[in-house]
């Protein structure tokens, strides 16, 4: 794929709506999670192309493609996990509290993104060091 074709926001753009289709898809015919907590299978899909879609565009993070496929399965692996978890504990805690859904969804997100972006940087600390840093 050509990067230079589409910006990065369009990457982005075309991933989250790939990533949220194929989400809605297992939530029909696969999972039977009550309306509330469909959310999390969205934002555990959509979890890895915030991520890999700026390391992939960001020639400063291309470094991180020269790792070997068990790590970045590894790292693909505790994204999407670390997404479901932190959706799953904040949609919990918020389910019941009479919050509308919109507010649900978006402290579901932001909690699901946080944890899965933070176990990312965790085991690859390097991919976001800039030159002073090294």
């Amino acid at each position: 794929m050509d990067k230079e074709s589409v910006p990065q926001w369009g990457w982005l753009l075309l991933g989250l709506f790939a990533a949220s289709m194929v989400a809605q898809l297992i939530n029909v015919f696969v999972l039977s999670l009550p309306e509330d907590y469909q959310t999390i299978t969205i934002i555990a899909a959509m979890s890895p192309v915030l991520i890999y879609v700026g390391v992939w565009y960001d020639e400063d993070r291309s470094h991180y493609w020269e790792n070997s496929r068990e790590h970045i399965a590894g790292d693909v692996l505790f994204v999407v996990s670390g997404a479901a978890i932190g959706s799953a504990i904040a949609l919990v805690v918020i389910v019941d509290l009479g919050v509308g859904r919109f507010v649900q969804d978006i402290i579901g997100m932001a909690a699901g993104f946080l944890l899965s972006w933070g176990l990312f940087w965790w085991r690859n600390p390097e991919v976001y060091r800039t030159e002073a840093d090294r």
